[in-house]
């Protein structure tokens, strides 16, 4: 299991909660790369050739309060399946991650979506797991979801959010439609900086070098490329650091473009990792 990690924003704190992995075939979850190109950079795969891309959440803590950012993809486990882009997936960690950072899931008094995909909202579909938790929704996604996707039990228990809203203090919701209707990012403030949670987005570091390539679940391959290019650049501004739910060991960052290597730099304690 990976650690959770834990930076700190002036009076909040933010962390990453670990749930479990995903293993995708490269050139099948960005089917603009090649062979040729994962070849050259063995760095970005593990050693039977799949990117693996982390699930979890991300906790917002300002004084006693608990927001989560994205809910892991539950106690599951699916072996490779030649038939999908995905190698085996896995969830499972976030309760015990949790405990690691002192919560637990009473704790939260809302849960914030980037989107309904299974691997973000896995925990909250689970025996009601989060029990005094709001579900924050993106009005545009809610209102896409699809009949039978098993959302339906969620109803009761969500709000819908506009963009723009603040839905914590000091984290706002960002409507960035194109991996999905709805997709959502959130914007948190503190102690002089922001940090851009930018949930799919961008699913592997690869993609902040290479923002035309669209992943294979992007509903608008178009879109998701032109909101990736202005965020990649939004990134590399002053004062930004970024956070990727599939970014694995590298889930906090920031970019630094126009350097030498991957614009995509891993915050260490530096920066106030902890």
């Amino acid at each position: 299991m990976t650690d959770p990690t834990t930076l700190r924003l002036g009076d909040t704190t933010v962390s990453f909660v670990p749930d479990g992995v995903i293993q995708g075939r490269p050139t099948a979850w960005l089917p603009d790369s090649t062979d040729a190109f994962w070849a050259a950079r063995p760095e970005y795969l593990d050693a039977s050739g799949y990117l693996v891309a982390s699930v979890g959440g991300l906790l917002v803590e300002h004084g006693d309060r608990a927001l989560l950012i994205d809910a892991g993809f539950g106690p599951h486990t699916l072996p490779a399946d030649p038939a999908t882009p995905n190698g085996a997936m896995r969830g499972g960690d976030l309760p015990a991650s949790l405990a690691a950072l002192g919560r637990t899931p009473d704790c939260i008094e809302a849960v914030a979506f980037s989107h309904l995909h299974p691997d973000h909202t896995g925990w909250a579909t689970h025996e009601r797991l989060f029990a005094r938790a709001a579900y924050l929704v993106a009005e545009a996604e809610w209102a896409a979801r699809e009949p039978g996707d098993g959302l339906d039990a969620l109803a009761p228990h969500v709000r819908t959010v506009a963009d723009g809203q603040e839905v914590f203090p000091g984290v706002r919701a960002r409507v960035t439609a194109g991996h999905t209707a709805g997709h959502t990012e959130f914007v948190i403030t503190g102690g002089g900086r922001r940090l851009i949670a930018f949930g799919d987005s961008l699913h592997s570091p690869v993609q902040v070098d290479r923002p035309e390539w669209s992943c294979v679940y992007d509903h608008d391959p178009a879109a998701s490329a032109e909101h990736r290019r202005r965020l990649v650049a939004e990134l590399a501004e002053p004062g930004t650091l970024a956070f990727g739910i599939h970014f694995a060991d590298r889930a906090f960052g920031r970019v630094v473009a126009g350097g030498e290597g991957p614009a995509w730099r891993p915050l260490d304690a530096a920066d106030g990792l902890a």
